[in-house]
């Protein structure tokens, strides 16, 4: 099963993959982007130097998509995918920060992933309070200097597609005490792969 953890910067995706991936035998745990070795080097370019036309950081997000569809994900469907982020994160940022239309955003996703989404999403939101102090703890990368009302306004928009796009989710409040959001996300996965 393909399950990709999505939500704003500092809502615990990466804690709970890490906690749920000592618990499942042999999950694949990757990452959006950075999954790939050409990933890697487009993660570096889009978070750390931050100096990309918008346009072009669509691409290179769509070009990291690709790599990581057909040589981590693809080969790997037998197995439980334990991935953070995934194409929903790609059209929602990309939405919020260029305004472009989310059907061309959604049609670029496919050509970027042959067809393929995960199969469920875990989908994390905060309020602007628990954002605001999360923010305040951690320096920013170039996509989290944009700033709370963009990070709140892709969340929005997260929560949007998922129901639009009918996708198979469960909603989490990313203030919920961390072992309970671990044991909720555990029985979800095991109810989802019976």
């Amino acid at each position: 099963m393909y399950l990709a953890f999505e939500g704003i910067d500092t809502v615990g995706k990466s804690t709970q993959i890490e906690r749920l991936s000592e618990r499942f035998p042999d999950p694949l745990v990757t990452r959006e982007p950075g999954g790939t070795a050409l990933g890697k080097k487009i993660r570096t370019i889009l978070l750390e130097e931050g100096e990309v036309l918008p346009r072009s950081e669509i691409l290179l997000f769509l070009a990291d998509r690709a790599e990581h569809t057909e040589r981590i994900v693809r080969p790997n469907l037998h197995r439980l995918i334990l991935s953070d982020r995934s194409f929903l994160s790609g059209i929602a940022y990309a939405h919020v920060h260029d305004g472009i239309a989310v059907d061309t955003l959604l049609q670029l996703n496919r050509f970027a992933t042959g067809g393929l989404f995960p199969d469920r999403i875990v989908l994390f939101r905060i309020d602007e309070t628990s954002l605001r102090e999360r923010m305040g703890q951690k320096s920013g990368d170039a996509i989290e200097t944009r700033g709370i009302d963009y990070m709140l306004r892709v969340q929005k928009t997260m929560e949007e597609l998922v129901d639009l796009l009918q996708i198979e989710h469960i909603l989490i409040d990313a203030t919920a005490p961390v072992d309970a959001i671990t044991e909720t996300l555990y029985s979800y996965i095991k109810d989802s792969q019976a």
